[in-house]
C-alpha cells in the first residue's frame, strides 16, 4: 500500500511539472482512476454490508420463524439505505468524471 501511495505522489509530480495542456490530461486521466478505484470500493463495502444485513436476517428468521416477517421488512430497509450510499459514491464519481471541479 505504502508502494501505490509514493508512486501516485510521484506521478502528482509530473502533472504538476508538466505544461498546462499535458497536467489537464494527467488530471483527466487521474480523475478516471480515481472514480474507478472509489466506486470499487464503495460497491466492494456495500455488498459487504448487504451480505451481512442478510446473513443476520436469515439467522434471526431460522432461530425465530413467527418474527421472519418484521425482520425481512427491516432488512429491505436497511439494504435500501445501504444502497443509497453506494449511489451517492456512484453520482460523486460521475461529477468527477464528467464536469471535473479540479480543471
Amino acid at each position: 500500500m505504502k508502494k501505490i501511495v509514493f508512486l501516485l505522489f510521484a506521478l502528482c509530480g509530473f502533472a504538476f511539472g508538466a505544461d498546462e495542456q499535458v497536467a489537464n490530461e494527467m488530471l483527466k486521466a487521474y480523475s478516471v482512476i480515481a472514480a474507478g478505484v472509489g466506486l470499487g470500493l464503495a460497491a466492494l463495502g456495500g455488498a459487504i454490508g448487504m451480505g451481512h444485513a442478510s446473513s443476520a436476517t436469515i439467522l434471526g428468521t431460522a432461530r425465530n420463524p413467527g418474527l421472519g416477517g418484521k425482520l425481512m421488512t427491516t432488512m429491505f430497509i436497511s439494504l435500501a439505505m445501504i444502497e443509497a450510499q453506494v449511489i451517492y459514491a456512484l453520482v460523486i464519481a460521475l461529477i468527477v468524471l464528467f464536469s471535473n471541479p479540479y480543471l
